[in-house]
């Protein structure tokens, strides 16, 4: 009897634990996963309080794993909640999720992909700062001066990757140490770090000189970071591609595809397998769109030809951005007839900075800021202009601009009645494949004008396409760099250099290029259930406006929404909509 009565009295306690984590509000999870999140990135920090950032993030390990417990810890307890808006606890799920398996893997050993990491950060940070108040120009300088203590914390954790055996390719370190190399200059004055002084007020002589002083101080680091590059590390850098070949790479590179894709149902041969029918049917496609052109040659000859005839690339950087601003232009113009809710913020079109454009990406979209005034910017790449192919411009625009990037993200920005975590989320799936998505509307809308460009939309699909059979390939199938390339070298009217470029940053970010692919997906899936479901009554503003309404989500999430609205406008038996 008495084993039995302490049997009772043990379930009875474990009933109550229960029932108070069943009674725990997300509220207060959220209010916990806010705080943590405050912790590690002082940027947001800064703006929660209402003050201009003046650190960088914490890149402590030590700092990090407490971290990662506590975003454990909060992960099983949100799991055992029932309340909370749907959107929220999605969101913070996948953040603390993320925070988890990036302390579980130790990522700070690698913390840089090719064409970003923590080197870059400092120069986009500070160049496209906008001082318009002495206080703000006070925490630009010591900011800048934290630029030293910041790199030597992230070179702590590149010798602890060096310790390990965790460590880079070659190729990737090879982009980054080019982009060190580039930020050391002689005249503090000619640093990216400076030009937001340039424009104080000619009388404020002694923020001028603080600045100048402490942009050399970071010039030094930049110094000492490229020296134990060149010197500690590079000799030491892996030659086999994937993370699958590194300690704990394979888990790591499992819980990287789940991260991007925002599915935890998809395995790597899953994903290779769709890359490898999307690269099938894309590739139909495109035979169609050659016999149509009325080319007489085979699919290599035509790509051969696309590479190499002149009328298909600009005479000039100023040309090539001349061209992407006239394409923007006109995808602005469609926007009404797709979209009942457009952003206020606008976007301008600019070219990568010279200092990272040789091993930087295609183009890229650089968010705006609605806070500080800042607009969004489409970056185009225009070194190497033999290698930017001016059939691929149209989609490219629509990738970056509108109706893609900037349209998602500046939407998300300009949320209100939300947390703040929820204008700043950024799901790799959905707006990647929101922008991938895009492209296709663009065909939709009829702006490729030409058999050319309608080949390199094409291409561009089969870019993303390949891209999930060469991540995988790579990470997870032990393919060399050649094995990874073939795809977009069989398959696309992608340049030579384009290629290359971009199979390094596959190598060093993996998974990121899987989110692409996988997100237009689940996009189109959606709209075509909408299009079954509704009939005449389907309205493609009305669809645009449920994805877009409440930000970059996971998408489960997405999916859930969608088919709730879908449900929401479906006729009823009486052949009426409720």
């Amino acid at each position: 009897m008495a084993f039995i009565s302490k049997l009772a009295a043990l379930f009875f306690v474990l009933a109550l634990l229960q029932q108070a984590a069943a009674d725990e509000s997300f509220e207060a999870i959220e209010a916990e996963y806010i705080a943590l999140a405050h912790a590690v990135d002082p940027v947001a920090a800064a703006r929660a309080r209402g003050l201009p950032p003046d650190d960088w993030p914490t890149v402590d390990r030590e700092e990090l794993m407490a971290h990662g417990e506590k975003a454990a810890s909060l992960l099983r307890r949100l799991d055992q909640t029932g309340d909370g808006d749907a959107v929220d606890r999605g969101v913070v799920a996948a953040l603390l999720r993320r925070m988890k398996t990036q302390s579980e893997h130790d990522v700070a050993r690698i913390p840089f992909t090719g064409d970003w990491g923590f080197h870059l950060a400092p120069v986009f940070a500070i160049s496209q700062s906008r001082l318009r108040t002495p206080e703000e120009a006070d925490a630009a300088i010591r900011r800048i001066r934290r630029i030293p203590a910041y790199f030597d914390a992230n070179i702590a954790n590149l010798r602890r990757g060096l310790a390990t055996g965790f460590v880079a390719h070659h190729d990737p370190l090879a982009n980054t140490v080019r982009q060190i190399r580039d930020q050391i200059v002689d005249d503090p004055g000619d640093s990216p770090l400076f030009t937001p002084f340039e424009r104080l007020a000619a009388d404020d002589s002694a923020r001028r000189a603080a600045a100048r002083q402490a942009v050399a101080e970071a010039i030094d680091a930049y110094r000492d970071l490229l020296r134990f590059l060149e010197t500690d590390y590079a000799p030491l850098a892996r030659t086999a591609p994937g993370l699958r070949a590194l300690p704990g790479g394979e888990a790591a590179y499992r819980d990287a595809a789940r991260f991007h894709t925002t599915r935890r149902d998809l395995s790597p041969e899953e994903i290779h397998g769709a890359g490898l029918i999307e690269v099938a049917r894309i590739r139909a496609a495109m035979d169609e769109v050659i016999v149509e052109s009325g080319f007489g040659g085979d699919f290599e000859a035509f790509l051969h030809f696309l590479r190499t005839d002149p009328q298909f690339y600009a005479d000039s950087p100023g040309d090539l951005i001349e061209k992407a601003s006239t394409l923007s232009k006109a995808l602005d113009a469609i926007l009404p007839e797709y979209f009942r809710t457009l952003p206020r913020l606008p976007y301008g079109v600019s070219p990568v900075p010279a200092a990272i454009a040789p091993g930087y990406t295609t183009a890229r979209y650089s968010q705006g800021d609605p806070e500080q005034g800042r607009a969004g910017t489409y970056l185009v790449n225009t070194y190497r202009l033999d290698q930017r192919p001016l059939y691929e411009l149209p989609a490219l625009s629509a990738h970056e601009a509108v109706p893609g990037h900037h349209l998602q993200i500046a939407l998300a920005q300009e949320l209100e009645d939300v947390a703040p975590y929820r204008r700043t989320y950024y799901a790799t799936a959905f707006g990647e494949g929101w922008a991938l998505y895009a492209e296709r509307l663009a065909g939709e809308a009829g702006l490729y004008k030409t058999p050319y460009e309608q080949f390199g939309a094409l291409s561009y699909e089969m870019w993303r396409a390949c891209r999930l059979v060469a991540d995988t390939g790579l990470h997870w199938f032990g393919w060399s760099r050649e094995e990874a390339e073939a795809c977009f070298r069989k398959n696309t009217a992608l340049s030579e250099h384009n290629i290359q470029t971009e199979v390094t940053r596959y190598i060093g970010w993996p998974g990121q290029a899987l989110g692409y692919k996988i997100g237009e997906i689940t996009i189109l899936d959606l709209r075509a259930e909408a299009e079954e479901a509704l009939g005449a009554a389907f309205d493609i503003r009305d669809f645009h406006d449920v994805v877009l309404a409440e930000g970059a989500t996971p998408l489960d999430v997405l999916e859930r929404r969608v088919r709730d609205w879908i449900a929401e406008q479906a006729p009823n038996e009486a052949g009426r909509a409720p």
